[in-house]
């Protein structure tokens, strides 16, 4: 039978009963220092959720260019993945256990607006002057390279103060650039190639360090990690990845590029099978047998999240017309049967179930689990 994930207010009670209750420990109040030679009081939470996680101070202040993404990225994939890669690349240089994290502070949207313009828009544009160049000439002599600027801040702990003690950013690069040939005509498309995008990024790059180290001297010191994000069409399910990064050491710029082998697969495709053709096979055979045992859903959709070429999660979602208790209940657990019997215990697979109704059925079946967790939204 699958494990049932027990309630928060279950759990709380058993453990006073037992008299086991843990002993809770009191957030941590510290002073914060600015950019602006200013102090203020903040929290630190006492309690870190996973080793992958970063503490953040309280109370949490947003991103000086918060919403940006919104209307500079074209995927909600792409503004999940922007932002969630980085912080896998800055663990690298900026551990969890020794680093807190604060949502960027440095690079507000006035800044960001003028710097992602072309330079014949601003005078400190980082995208090529279009003047005088017709859509399709843009797209062939002058695209625009980079989209959007992501920056994160990581702080470290000194006696009571919390201190900045280094910064990455995300730099957000266009793999496809869309143009018109007459205004309100039809959209067309310019592939970029990887040596363009790479090339064009790594001179972004330099730039923007060297912008961030000058426009305020809190930064000259620190070391700022910059990573390179090639977006995804339009028209994608899945995300776009990194596909390098560079410390730039405090007081230096970037260099010695390291590559990034990262890629975001759907499930099943012709691409999927071509690539992984194993797991398109387990993929293919899952959904077979969900269909033999039900047919009231729409569809099953799975997304591979691939480093070095090796599986590290599969996230399966399933949308579904189903609209009785009893009727979910009885999917799930023959669902966590499927799960169990098709993707063997080395795999990461996590199982949506949605109606239009939200959230029905999460199954997460964990490297080393013999059986997935399951948990059924109450109704």
């Amino acid at each position: 039978m699958a494990k049932k994930i027990i309630g928060i207010l279950t759990m709380i009670l058993l453990l006073i009963v037992s008299g086991c209750t843990p002993a809770i420990k009191k957030d941590t109040e510290v002073i914060q220092d600015t950019e602006q030679k200013t102090t203020k009081k903040v929290i630190i939470p006492s309690l870190q959720l996973d080793d992958a996680y970063y503490r953040t101070l309280l109370p949490y202040e947003a991103s000086a260019s918060r919403g940006l993404v919104v209307s500079n990225l074209a995927t909600k994939y792409d503004m999940k993945e922007v932002e969630s890669g980085l912080l896998r690349i800055s663990q690298k240089e900026f551990s969890p256990d020794k680093y807190l994290f604060q949502e960027g502070q440095y690079l507000d949207k006035k800044t960001l607006i003028s710097w992602l313009a072309r330079s014949n828009q601003t005078s400190d544009g980082l995208n090529p002057s279009d003047e005088g160049l017709t859509g399709e000439e843009k797209a062939k002599k002058a695209p625009v390279y980079i989209t959007h600027i992501v920056e994160q801040d990581y702080l470290k702990k000194e006696g009571k103060t919390v201190t900045l003690a280094g910064i990455s950013v995300g730099l957000a690069l266009n793999s496809i650039y869309y143009y018109q040939k007459e205004t309100y005509g039809a959209t067309y498309e310019e592939a970029l190639s990887q040596k363009e995008i790479e090339e064009n990024g790594k001179r972004i790059a330099e730039e923007v360090v060297s912008r961030m180290r000058q426009k305020n001297e809190a930064l000259a010191n620190v070391p700022i990690v910059v990573g390179l994000f090639k977006q995804n069409s339009r028209n994608a399910v899945v995300p776009g990845t990194y596909l390098a990064y560079s410390i730039a050491a405090s007081g230096k710029n970037v260099s010695d590029w390291k590559t990034i082998d990262e890629e975001y697969l759907l499930f099943p495709t012709a691409e999927s099978e071509k690539k992984y053709r194993d797991l398109d096979t387990i993929f293919r055979n899952f959904k077979h047998e969900m269909e033999t045992y039900f047919t009231n859903y729409t569809s099953v959709i799975g997304t591979g999240y691939f480093k070095d070429k090796q599986l590290q999660k599969l996230t399966i979602t399933i949308p579904i017309q189903f609209y009785g208790t009893a009727e979910i209940i009885g999917f799930t657990q023959q669902l966590a049967g499927l799960l169990k019997d098709n993707f063997d215990t080395s795999m990461n697979v996590e199982v949506n179930v949605n109606s239009m109704n939200g959230a029905e059925a999460l199954l997460i079946k964990k490297p080393g689990d013999e059986e997935p967790y399951v948990h059924i939204y109450s109704p």
